[in-house]
């Protein structure tokens, strides 16, 4: 059976952040980045407030960065956000470059070992409802705006078909 989905026309705002080469691993990385995706936003930073793992600083850093961009996304594009209707739509962590450093040994060698990076990725949207809204609430001002201008064209229309003249004043 194949059900046809319809996805709505409004644009939901998305934004994302993403911090480079952060000193840890990725496993430990990604066991706190799975605490949080598809939370919402609010929630996300709550539950990374009271994560006892080093990581969960470094992902709040980056998560209330992409908030920051959505915010900034959305005053340039010249509409409003309710930053309480993001949740996180996308989080991981890549592995990053490995950094190669030599440990002293016994009798004048060296043993190699890797220093691991991670890469963090966390993108937030928002909730096809609140951009539905966001829309309507768009569209009824507009609407609005536009019942005043016709407002105005019905009365000139009421006054004879013709805009009423404008005296100019003598000089």
């Amino acid at each position: 059976m194949v059900t046809n989905l319809t996805l709505p026309s409004t644009a939901a705002f998305e934004a994302q952040a993403l911090a480079r080469h952060v000193r840890m691993s990725p496993q430990k990385v990604r066991l706190v980045i799975d605490l949080i995706r598809g939370q919402r936003a609010e929630d996300a930073l709550q539950i990374l407030r009271y994560t006892k793992k080093r990581a969960a600083r470094d992902i709040e850093k980056v998560l209330r960065s992409a908030i920051a961009n959505a915010e900034r996304k959305a005053e340039d594009a010249g509409s409003s956000l309710d930053v309480d209707e993001l949740y996180v739509s996308r989080c991981f962590v890549n592995e990053g470059s490995r950094w190669k450093r030599l440990r002293p040994a016994p009798m004048g060698r060296a043993f190699r070992y890797q220093r691991r990076t991670a890469h963090i990725v966390v993108a937030v949207a928002e909730h096809h409802r609140a951009a539905a809204e966001r829309t309507a609430a768009a569209e009824a001002a507009a609407a609005s705006e536009k019942g005043v201008r016709g407002a105005v064209k019905k009365a000139r229309k009421a006054l004879g078909g013709r805009k009423p003249q404008v005296r100019k004043p003598k000089k």
